[in-house]
């Protein structure tokens, strides 16, 4: 292979073009979410208590990589604003339960519109039934990987730096 000839497939930057993915998505998903308490942090964490079962704060930390003492804060903040509440845990009453408000959900759904037409530029690429095929293999992937362990912002900086996506 000479300098001049593309590397093939599977010798391609891969974390390069995933840094860049996510930095597109940060920045255009930051732009519709920012009024909310911590942009894209407390979206995935609204997101999670809008959709899926009630979990603790340290159940939810975990399954979305963030730091237990940060998710503290951000979780306290989005209370401030009635978009969660922290609920009794009927099986342990010595946890509690985050789960979306009213107010939360509906903010949620709003939201969701603006975020979707924020991630078309980043999928243009990509023929519709190409996006949803590229949707759900990024959803397998994902769901196949471990629990981040400790702050996944604080990882993915790590990575691409300072302007990573929280």
């Amino acid at each position: 292979m000479s300098a001049t000839d593309p590397a093939p497939a599977d010798a391609r930057d891969f974390g390069r073009e995933l840094g860049v993915l996510v930095r597109g998505y940060h920045a255009a998903v930051g732009q519709v979410v920012g009024d909310l308490p911590h942009g894209p942090r407390g979206y995935q964490i609204l997101s999670a208590a809008v959709n899926g079962e009630p979990l603790s704060q340290l159940a939810l930390a975990t399954r979305l990589g963030i730091d237990r003492t940060v998710m503290t804060y951000v979780i306290d903040d989005l209370a401030g604003a009635d978009l969660v509440e922290r609920r009794p845990n009927p099986r342990d009453r010595r946890q509690r339960h985050i789960v979306a408000t009213d107010h939360g959900t509906r903010t949620l759904h709003r939201l969701r519109a603006r975020v979707v037409a924020a991630e078309g530029p980043l999928l243009a690429g990509l023929e519709p039934g190409e996006r949803e095929v590229f949707r759900d293999l990024l959803r397998r992937v994902a769901s196949g990987l471990e629990p981040v362990e400790g702050d996944a912002c604080a990882t993915v900086a790590g990575v691409l730096g300072p302007d990573g996506p929280c």
